[in-house]
């Protein structure tokens, strides 16, 4: 659901950008006044398993199309909203910057899809009404599906209503609508069931967790180093060696849009403002759509063998997780330090 420059236009593009950074300037104070310190490393290590997770394409069955997870929901359950807002921000960024994977100039149309959505509307005023006071392995697994499809049609709405609001395509709002929500509630579904699994496993592990959130409470002393490993090397596996096997179906944005005008991809504008940010991000997008780069950059056609592209993408998925590791952790961690430092005074 990651939206391309080419469904965007400037005005549109250039509003949630602001939206984007206004929501992270006040999840950024709320986290400065709330996190607990010992969630600063719990932070890092989920904003690399979601970046590991997103690599994975699921197929859909019998549409011909695939999805990801988004990963905003789960962030919300373990991390709070704020911190949640925080991480999913960083995932994307390092996704547009390093990976070519989303626009530049759709970077805050797609944060608000992915981030707000999860954070502020299903988590929430659904995800926490269902569960209650008192959390049960069931309440959380019922919610958790319920609000990962409700997250995930809320999102392709956005995508829908951003791209209409654009001008920039001809897609037709009606039609464009009813081929991306029944789609993405499929993926939604899936998305509701793994992140159901994680919270089960995290239940089982370590409720404290689970508990500390939906009660805004620390976690106090409970020992995390057992659980962060379990991230870390889950994140490894996945993005090291599952991505292999990533569906290459189109996902359902790219589904949608073939659809209506019989191409995955839309024509490429020739836009000012389009132009210059796919330069930069060009410039600096170390493995592009997580593969290596061609021997020959003027041969777009330079075919790779199975072994590169797996080695490729290996390394996009190990490479990516640590930015985004290190990028997620030094949030949480200058962001406590500035508390702390305001606390002396």
């Amino acid at each position: 659901m990651h939206m391309a420059d080419a469904l965007v236009s400037p005005a549109v593009g250039g509003a949630f950008w602001a939206v984007a950074a206004g929501t992270i300037a006040y999840c950024s104070a709320r986290v400065r006044k709330d996190l607990d310190d010992r969630k600063v490393p719990l932070m890092g290590v989920l904003g690399a398993f979601v970046f590991a997770v997103q690599m994975i394409n699921f197929t859909i069955p019998a549409t011909g199309s695939s999805g990801h997870l988004g990963g905003g929901l789960l962030l919300a359950i373990l991390l709070g909203p704020s911190a949640a807002y925080l991480t999913i921000a960083s995932v994307l960024m390092v996704q547009a910057l390093f990976f070519a994977d989303g626009g530049l100039l759709a970077l805050g149309c797609n944060i608000f899809n992915l981030g707000v959505f999860p954070a502020f509307i299903a988590y929430p005023l659904i995800y926490k009404k269902l569960v209650g006071c008192e959390p049960r392995q069931t309440r959380m697994v019922t919610a958790a599906i319920i609000a990962a499809v409700v997250a995930l049609q809320f999102g392709s709405l956005g995508v829908v209503l951003q791209t209409v609001a654009s001008g920039v395509s001809a897609l037709p709002f009606k039609a464009f609508l009813l081929l991306m929500q029944p789609i993405h509630l499929g993926i939604g579904v899936v998305e509701g069931v793994v992140t159901a699994l994680v919270v089960s496993f995290i239940y089982q592990a370590r409720p404290e967790i689970l508990e500390s959130v939906l009660k805004e409470r620390p976690l106090g002393n409970m020992p995390t180093k057992s659980l962060l490993v379990a991230f870390l090397v889950a994140t490894v596996l996945i993005g090291g060696v599952l991505s292999w096997f990533a569906s290459e179906n189109p996902d359902g944005l790219e589904w949608s849009i073939a659809k209506l005008t019989g191409s995955e991809e839309l024509p490429e504008t020739t836009a000012k403002r389009h132009t210059e940010l796919a330069n930069i991000q060009e410039k600096t997008a170390i493995l592009p759509d997580y593969a290596l780069p061609a021997v020959n950059d003027h041969d777009e056609g330079a075919t790779r063998t199975a072994t590169s592209k797996r080695v490729g993408t290996s390394l996009s998925g190990i490479v990516g997780g640590t930015i985004t590791l290190v990028i997620c952790t030094l949030i949480g961690v200058l962001l406590r330090k500035r508390t702390s430092a305001q606390q002396v005074k």
